[in-house]
């Protein structure tokens, strides 16, 4: 029991020890915060003094910002008046600039002087010359007296007034005729070189038609006999002849062809048949081709219309043109292969591809 006292006295003893430092320090620490809240009370009213100063000196520099701000205004707009006025004294020097160089280059154009000639003979300080009416006599003429710039503008509009009056006066007149006489006499020699030359057309064009109307009549007239020949070979019994639609003017007339078959009344071609159309045709060509002869023919598929009978009418007409020109005739007809002396053609083979052939008939191949 003593040791437990003696113990607890000793925790009392340590508790004691630790409540007089903790007051100590305490005291201290109450010490410290005072003097630190001393500090601060002091430190907060330097610092609401020093911010009051500065918002005294901030609102001063704006009222000066304000002034110089409302002073750098106004001197802008003093820069802008004085920068238009300068452009507006550019834009006048510039403008009296051209307007004297354009003076300066009427009086060369109207009067042909130099400007400093112009201003050294008739400027201001020059007298000017009294103007006599017509019929002074000469010691009677004013004398010349100082310039006066509303005189001289009076005397300006009365010229101007009777220059009016006076009309426009070319001064080029007489260059302006004698090119125009020249070119008078140039363009009439030349129209009557157009009409010689067209006098001379007209004569070879005289000349042209009457030969192409010689030649077409010969043409025609021996194409007509033939055409009545030729059509009675192959219309034995019929009836055919060409005619003339205008025969007094043979430049413009046209041909019509009459045929009538044997055994009809019909002379139009419309009211034929195929075969009788297709053959009378060929009675055409081959009058013509009689009635001038060429070195060769060539015709294609003209027999296909036509019957046995009339294919060999045909067929006896070739064999008489072949006797003067050569006949290239394509046909499917084998009575007319059979009179040709060579014949070209495709035909098939036994493996089925096409191949060209030629095969001569006859040793007097032309």
């Amino acid at each position: 029991a003593a040791k437990a006292e003696r113990h607890a006295r000793e925790v009392a003893a340590q508790r004691a020890r630790r409540r007089a430092e903790q007051s100590r320090v305490a005291a201290a620490v109450r010490a410290g915060a005072g003097r630190a809240l001393e500090l601060i009370e002091s430190s907060l009213a330097l610092a609401h003094t020093q911010r009051q100063e500065a918002e005294d000196a901030r609102a001063q520099r704006d009222a000066e910002l304000t002034t110089v701000r409302a002073e750098l205004d106004e001197l802008s707009k003093q820069h802008s008046e004085l920068t238009d006025v300068v452009h507006r004294d550019e834009v006048a020097r510039a403008q009296q600039k051209l307007r004297i160089e354009q003076y300066e280059q009427r009086a060369v154009d109207e009067l042909g002087l130099d400007p400093q000639v112009l201003i050294a003979e008739y400027g201001p300080d020059q007298l000017v010359p009294a103007v006599p009416a017509p019929g002074t006599p000469q010691d009677e003429i004013p004398e010349p007296r100082p310039y006066v710039r509303a005189e001289q503008e009076k005397r300006l509009r009365a010229a101007e007034r009777a220059l009016s009056l006076l009309g426009r006066v070319n001064p080029l007149a007489l260059e302006e005729h004698a090119a125009l006489e020249e070119r008078h006499r140039f363009l009439t020699e030349q129209l009557n070189d157009l009409k010689k030359s067209r006098a001379d057309l007209l004569e070879i064009v005289k000349e042209i038609d009457e030969r192409v109307e010689r030649v077409f009549t010969d043409a025609y007239t021996d194409t007509a006999a033939q055409f009545e020949g030729v059509f009675a070979r192959l219309f034995p019994g019929g009836e055919g002849r060409l005619v003339l639609t205008d025969p007094d003017n043979m430049l413009t007339t046209g041909i019509e062809v009459e045929a009538r078959p044997p055994g009809k009344k019909v002379k139009r071609l419309s009211l034929l048949s195929g075969g009788e159309r297709s053959l009378t045709a060929v009675a055409l060509l081959v009058a013509i081709f009689k009635a001038r002869p060429s070195p060769f023919y060539v015709m294609d598929e003209v027999e296909a219309a036509l019957d046995d009978v009339n294919l060999g009418r045909l067929l006896d007409i070739f064999r008489e043109l072949q006797e003067d020109s050569q006949l290239i005739v394509v046909t499917h007809q084998k009575r007319t292969m059979e009179i040709a002396d060579a014949l070209y053609g495709v035909t098939m083979r036994g493996d089925g591809v096409t191949t060209l052939i030629s095969q001569r008939l006859h040793e007097n191949v032309g």
